[in-house]
């Protein structure tokens, strides 16, 4: 199920509480840069790693294959890419989760 079909049915569920929504896991994904590592040491391997602004790490992936013969750097970089894309948005959402706990704990204590 995507993210859009869940916060659909929250919607149609009639959730009004405080929470994260697409529209800002989107913004932040928007942010995120990637550098790319290919064949570390003369490896197969390559590894793409997301940082948010540059410069906060959230998360890497990475490609590899086993004979180097069929080593092809556009796809290690496609595949390390998505799997990074993937990983850095599933973060954001726990990031930005715990940032609404937080600051909802604060306003409760107050």
């Amino acid at each position: 199920m995507s993210d859009e079909q869940i916060e659909q049915q929250l919607d149609q569920a009639g959730a009004s509480a405080r929470r994260i929504r697409v529209a800002q896991i989107d913004a932040a994904m928007a942010r995120v840069q990637y550098v790319v590592v290919q064949r570390p040491g003369d490896s197969t391997a390559t590894f793409a790693h997301a940082f948010l602004d540059g410069a906060f790490y959230l998360a890497t992936g990475m490609s590899a294959c086993i004979d180097p013969a069929n080593f092809n750097a556009e796809i290690g970089e496609r595949v390390a890419r998505e799997k990074a894309e993937k990983a850095a948005h599933d973060k954001l959402w726990e990031l930005e989760g715990y940032l609404l706990y937080a600051t909802t704990a604060q306003w409760r204590a107050s």
